[in-house]
């Protein structure tokens, strides 16, 4: 390759970066900063947030607009975004995918514990990129250590992406139910126990879960704070269930399912299966079936 971006790509750590690293490295050549704030109560918060300050340099994507597709009947509430239509808005953020002489390294954040940052974190690699990391803390973390904040919105050349899109990484509701009936299988709900429980359920028409489902709580990967839990704890999560099982994830809408697969790569445990409809999609057959 032309360049090389391997001395600011970490290596044993490129999952996560630190606010430290970020600023160490921020005006590296091939960096690219993305804000996935947003708020599912007010869509229209994390786009006025990023406008009143961010980190320098950094690009915004918007969970409805960019990495989502617009709800159908089924499909969920986040159904994944059209994939030609997220390609070119990579490269018009200056996104270059791997197979090109000035790969880009991207850094992703949320301030909402990675539940945005980590669908983007998600989608990138399912194109085929995987020089992108997550900062650890967040935009909060980057705030309290005092770092620098701008209202300037960037400019950038257009980058060259060109996607390799990992298609055994999604599954739909059909491949689900034919999941269920075999034993190395393991359907993981991504919610918080009550939603799981169906004690609790502010979004969806269908308290529940998918029949066989065991729950793991997205929000578990993470302190209170909103960094990573070591490498150790995600191990420790994951030790009931065999190295060996199928995992496939879901939560909702398939947004916070990512975080859930990123807790499996900080783990050291193979890739995960995303079930994209996730929860939305499923009971939408319960109320209205085909």
């Amino acid at each position: 390759m032309a360049s090389s971006p391997t001395p600011y790509f970490p290596g044993d750590t490129s999952t996560l970066v630190s606010a430290t690293w970020l600023k160490d490295h921020i005006s590296e050549p091939n960096l690219i900063i993305v804000d996935c704030r947003f708020s599912l109560d007010n869509p229209a918060l994390g786009r006025i947030q990023y406008e009143e300050g961010h980190i320098p340099g950094a690009v915004y994507f918007d969970l409805n607009q960019d990495l989502s597709s617009v709800p159908q009947k089924h499909g969920g509430r986040h159904p994944l975004p059209d994939l030609a239509d997220l390609v070119n808005k990579l490269a018009a953020a200056g996104i270059s995918s791997e197979d090109t002489d000035h790969p880009s390294h991207v850094v992703v954040y949320d301030d909402s514990r990675f539940a945005f940052a980590a669908r983007f974190w998600w989608l990138l690699r399912y194109l085929g990129h995987e020089r992108v990391s997550l900062l650890d803390g967040g935009f909060q973390g980057w705030q309290k250590a005092g770092f620098p904040m701008t209202t300037d919105l960037p400019t950038s050349s257009v980058g060259q992406f060109r996607p390799r899109i990992q298609q055994d990484w999604v599954v739909d509701r059909e491949q689900v139910q034919m999941a269920q009936t075999h034993s190395s299988v393991v359907l993981v709900d991504s919610r918080t126990g009550d939603r799981y429980r169906g004690e609790f359920e502010p979004i969806d028409p269908i308290a529940g879960h998918i029949p066989g489902a065991v729950n793991y709580s997205w929000l578990e990967v993470t302190d209170e704070q909103g960094y990573g839990r070591s490498p150790e704890e995600q191990q420790q999560r994951w030790a009931g269930l065999p190295e060996e099982s199928d995992l496939i994830v879901y939560c909702g809408s398939g947004v916070t399912a990512c975080v859930n697969l990123l807790s499996l790569q900080l783990a050291g445990r193979p890739e995960g299966r995303l079930y994209a409809g996730s929860w939305s999609d499923w009971c939408s057959y319960l109320i209205s079936p085909l």
